[in-house]
């Protein structure tokens, strides 16, 4: 089957594909967590490497850490074992598996592993996977009752923004999420969604309300977890859209307003992405203040002033 032209051209203008192996993860993140309890709870983060994503996001960055082809029988299991012998007692709460992909998806994740990854989370209260609100059914609540512990499904929302979600090459209605968000509830599985800050197609004078707005959405619809992830360039096509003026690269100040104003909701732990932020900022000297910021946020939930710089003026 010919693949739909919007995918031809975002694949066109990546470059070349870094190898992965699919035997060896790509790293690990232990941090602390906060859930809408309030609990704080350690998080030891997997980056699994497998089988790219099909649906070809127009802002994606993820594909780089995909293979080609289907994920191998046993490849995930033998990552996780080789990963989880290293990692020292006591052990966290909570495993987030992430491939770069979808969990249930069958060439990302096969089914056959799935028996093998639940013995091996078993240690763990909590287990997360991320997976496209399409991939959402009975696969998902097999999945759940394999585990010892609780399932957590996380969902890209993006942006609520009729225009831009539109245009996001997703295949992904607002509808879509919400079936998908309920069915999770319905099946004892907790939601975790992602929105982006700078989505393309959003005017930059905007960025921060429809973040704002999408956050709010995936609160609705019951998400114990909304992270906040600026969208970055680097993948071809955000550059093409770039120059078109479709698309502006977001700002830190933008991350700490958009993060600011999520403070008011209520029953959901609203975080900000802090990962290679460095790449967001304007001004080295009050970096490493307003990484600190948002970081000490996210795991507090608490308010705090922003950081004043007379280097660069920004509030």
């Amino acid at each position: 089957m010919t693949a739909p032209a919007a995918d031809r051209r975002i694949r066109s203008l990546r470059p070349p594909k870094p190898h992965v192996d699919p035997y060896v993860a790509h790293g690990t993140v232990l941090e602390e967590e906060r859930r809408p309890d309030g609990r704080i709870e350690r998080a030891l983060t997997v980056f699994l490497a497998g089988a790219e994503c099909p649906f070809t996001c127009s802002f994606c960055d993820l594909w780089r850490y995909t293979i080609d082809g289907p994920t191998p029988r046993g490849a995930l299991v033998a990552q996780l074992e080789r990963v989880l012998a290293g990692v020292a007692e006591p052990l966290p709460q909570r495993l987030k598996l992430y491939t770069a992909s979808n969990f249930f998806d069958r060439r990302a994740v096969p089914p056959e592993d799935l028996p093998e990854l639940a013995r091996l989370a078993a240690p763990f209260a909590s287990v997360t996977v991320e997976s496209h609100a399409s991939t959402i059914g009975e696969s998902a609540a097999a999945f759940a009752r394999m585990l010892r512990g609780r399932l957590e499904v996380a969902m890209g929302l993006e942006t609520i923004h009729p225009v831009a979600a539109e245009k996001l090459n997703k295949r992904l209605t607002l509808a879509r999420f919400d079936a998908a968000a309920h069915r999770l509830a319905a099946d004892g599985i907790d939601v975790r969604a992602f929105v982006l800050l700078g989505a393309p197609h959003v005017a930059p004078e905007e960025s921060v309300e429809w973040t704002v707005r999408t956050v709010e959405h995936a609160a609705a619809q019951g998400a114990a977890v909304v992270s906040i992830i600026p969208v970055r360039g680097g993948n071809g096509e955000m550059e093409r859209l770039a120059a078109l003026g479709e698309f502006t690269a977001p700002t830190l100040v933008q991350l700490e307003d958009a993060l600011d104003r999520c403070a008011h909701i209520a029953g959901t732990v609203v975080t900000a992405d802090s990962w290679d932020v460095e790449q967001l900022a304007r001004c080295a000297a009050c970096l490493p203040a307003r990484k600190a910021r948002l970081c000490r946020i996210n795991v507090s939930g608490r308010t705090e002033p922003r950081v004043r710089c007379d280097a660069c003026g920004d509030p």
